[in-house]
């Protein structure tokens, strides 16, 4: 049954028209905010200067940080449009000038390529790689059709690996304009504050879930799992272009039968059709659990921290937590 019925559906990403004018409206606004002002290498700090920080960061979650740190005190801009798919990020020729043109980029290398190739050919001197400042599982995650393991990226789903990244933004960002360096710092010290409040409303939450089998589409959520002592399942890979297949899909099916699992997770930016495909089999529902690599019109809040919370709030009903 779950063979015929995977023949049925094509893995297929959700991205919102609106995704495609914006980058064209990029290109047609040559740079969308670029000054074409010269590096950060070549005018050193901004201090007594009126010239805006410019930073330039690759995926959404990035984007928060930087942007709750900058407070309005820098231009942050994020490299991927909103309801685009950060795995599959294309860097037009703006985009690639507004890294050039960037103080600082903040990315997290292996995770786009477009963007390790920008900074490697324009901003190395000037870029932040944040995989140097959290504990990411080298290991590596086993991929379907005799991949080698993969390493999970998806740092930021577990609060208290993004927080490690707040204090490395703040210095960078101080040391480029050390008159606002006091507010990055306190901001940055904010950050940190709502970030550990929202580990313990996690821990909390979920201390008590009659099932801690998660069965996700996208296996993004290993973080996530491992910091709150849940266990992931993925339909998909790492790669939520990554499509089951059928052997897949019936070693998933019989799990979720074995293991009682009520809820099938599927996220926004993904067609749900192989979740409910499961879910159908088992006699399961389906929710959204959103890897929150960017911020749309469907998703469950306005930013990172509203958004963590909705997916604290569909783990609770899902597994369930009373």
């Amino acid at each position: 049954m779950v063979m015929n019925m995977v023949l049925m559906f094509k893995w297929r990403r959700v991205v919102p028209p609106v995704a495609g004018l914006l980058v064209a409206g990029c290109g047609a606004l040559a740079g969308c905010g670029s000054t074409g002002a010269g590096s950060s290498a070549e005018a050193g700090s901004l201090s007594g200067s009126a010239q805006e920080l410019r930073v330039v960061t690759s995926f959404y979650p990035l984007e928060f940080v930087a942007s709750q740190i900058a407070g309005g005190r820098a231009d942050v801009v994020d490299l991927t449009k909103p309801g685009g798919e950060p795995h599959d990020l294309e860097l037009t020729p703006s985009d690639v000038a507004r890294v050039a043109d960037a103080d600082l980029v903040v990315y997290l290398s292996g995770f786009q390529a477009a963007t390790d190739d920008a900074v490697r050919q324009e901003a190395s001197d000037r870029a932040l790689d944040v995989a140097g400042y959290v504990r990411l599982n080298r290991k590596g995650v086993a991929e379907e059709g005799g991949n080698a393991p993969a390493v999970d990226l998806h740092f930021w789903l577990d609060p208290t690996r993004l927080s490690a990244i707040t204090g490395p933004i703040a210095e960078r960002m101080s040391r480029l304009d050390p008159e606002d360096a006091a507010t990055f710092r306190a901001n940055a010290e904010q950050l940190r504050a709502e970030l550990a409040a929202l580990d313990t409303e996690y821990r909390t939450g979920l201390a008590s879930c009659s099932n801690r089998d998660i069965v996700t589409s996208h296996q993004a959520f290993g973080y996530l799992a491992q910091r709150y002592g849940l266990t992931q399942v993925g339909i998909a890979g790492l790669s939520p272009d990554q499509e089951p297949d059928p052997a897949t899909l019936a070693r998933v099916t019989d799990f979720v039968r074995r293991n009682h699992v009520r809820t099938i997770y599927y996220e926004t930016l993904v067609s749900p059709a192989i979740a409910q495909t499961v879910a159908a089999e088992t006699h399961a529902r389906t929710a959204i659990l959103d890897p929150i690599e960017g911020i749309t019109k469907a998703s469950a809040g306005r930013d990172y921290l509203a958004v963590m919370r909705a997916n604290l709030v569909a783990l609770q009903e899902g597994q369930p937590c009373p």
